[in-house]
């Protein structure tokens, strides 16, 4: 990969599936956000449109039923299909955190149950780790903890954030099950099937006004087999690593797609919009804003791009994961905001897509670990190397 083209052979699917985006799921918005059985209805058409049209699950394995898109090559199709909040549902996508995590470490029964469904989407996944009464960027605080009681696990806790909790199948919870590790190593992760016994959904959380599905759940003596326990004992935080690793870039490759359509709302504004003589098009501090979204955009798709090769290339990619989270969500809420500015009064209201937009991508910053922990994070591991007598490459 040696730049921002996209390559001959993604161009095809590429192309469709930015067709798809624009042409039929912006502008099912406004149903989709609504909610409800309409909502339910349309979602399920797009989906089986998806499927009919070979658009369905692109990124996930072949063997699975995906698209077996290689990590670099999706780079370019996840950021089309970023356009929308309801691509990744439209298309099949949102679960592959989820697949990829099973595939890699569930048992056969956990296969047979559970992965096979939630590719096709018959099933919804859901992930619980962060906890209300802990900071939870510090993994190490989490208290929902498993005990193993004759051949089961008693589940008992709070989380919240849990996305897709009122209609997923399952949730794969991060428990607290050695008690007497001093570390990460404390922790493993349990499937847990929502319908079970205990697992109480409190309440669902509206975030800046929008109703996300994200879930506060209580576990109150929640029991399940023991063979619902995903992967080995005291491994829960390197599973949830490897999950949040890449979903950290399918993030960033997602709000590419965003800033992308922002920056088209930007543009057109200023090219038909009047004010002062002329149109907005021409005022100098309009094209301060045209400048700067243009240069943030460019700088952040490199960045995921090269983040993309690194995993792609294996190895550690940690420092350039956790740089395209923080500048990503950085570049994210700076291009919408100025188009906000550049609508005035109509980037606040919901005449444009621009004020959902611009709320949601305030999430950013803090879902999958905050700036503040990648931050210190990258720069830990860049200073490590000039500490061993080393140099920091910008190029490998």
């Amino acid at each position: 990969m040696s730049g921002f083209e996209v390559p001959e052979h993604v161009r095809p699917v590429r192309d469709a599936v930015l067709a798809f985006m624009v042409e039929r799921v912006e502008p099912a918005e406004p149903v989709l956000h609504a909610g409800g059985p309409e909502a339910a209805a349309l979602l399920l058409d797009l989906q089986g449109q998806a499927k009919a049209e070979g658009l369905w699950a692109l990124g996930h394995p072949t063997e699975l039923g995906g698209g077996g898109m290689p990590f670099a090559d999706y780079v370019f199709v996840n950021e089309v299909q970023g356009r929308s909040e309801y691509g990744q549902l439209a298309l099949g996508t949102f679960t592959l955190q989820d697949s990829l995590m099973l595939h890699a470490h569930a048992s056969p029964s956990q296969r047979e149950r559970w992965l096979k469904p939630l590719v096709a989407a018959e099933i919804w996944p859901s992930f619980a780790m962060t906890e209300p009464e802990v900071a939870s960027s510090d993994p190490t605080q989490l208290q929902t903890s498993a005990v193993l009681d004759g051949d089961e696990w008693a589940i008992n806790g709070r989380k919240w954030f849990t996305t897709g909790a009122n209609r997923a199948a399952y949730t794969t919870v991060m428990c607290r099950t050695e008690p007497d590790a001093p570390d990460h190593s404390a922790f493993s992760m349990i499937i847990v099937p929502t319908d079970t016994p205990g697992y109480d959904i409190i309440r669902e959380t509206p975030v800046l006004g929008i109703r996300g599905g994200h879930c506060e759940v209580a576990y109150r003596d929640v029991r399940v087999p023991a063979d619902h326990l995903l992967g080995e004992r005291g491994r829960g935080f390197l599973i949830a690593q490897e999950r949040l690793g890449p979903g950290r870039i399918f993030h960033a490759m997602r709000w590419l797609g965003q800033a992308q359509r922002a920056f088209d709302l930007l543009c057109d504004r200023l090219v038909h919009r009047d004010a002062f003589g002329g149109p907005l098009a021409s005022k100098q501090l309009m094209q301060q804003h045209v400048f700067d979204s243009y240069a943030q955009i460019q700088a952040c798709r490199l960045l995921t791009l090269h983040a993309a090769e690194a995993v792609d290339r294996g190895g550690d990619a940690r420092v350039e994961i956790g740089a395209v989270k923080v500048v990503g969500a950085r570049m994210l809420h700076d291009v919408i905001d100025r188009a906000v500015q550049a609508y005035g009064a109509a980037g606040l209201t919901d005449d444009t897509p621009l004020s959902h937009m611009y709320r949601a991508a305030r999430f950013a910053r803090i879902y999958d670990g905050p700036d503040e922990v990648h931050i210190t994070s990258v720069a830990r591991r860049i200073l490590k190397t000039y500490r061993d007598g080393d140099t920091w490459s910008f190029a490998r």
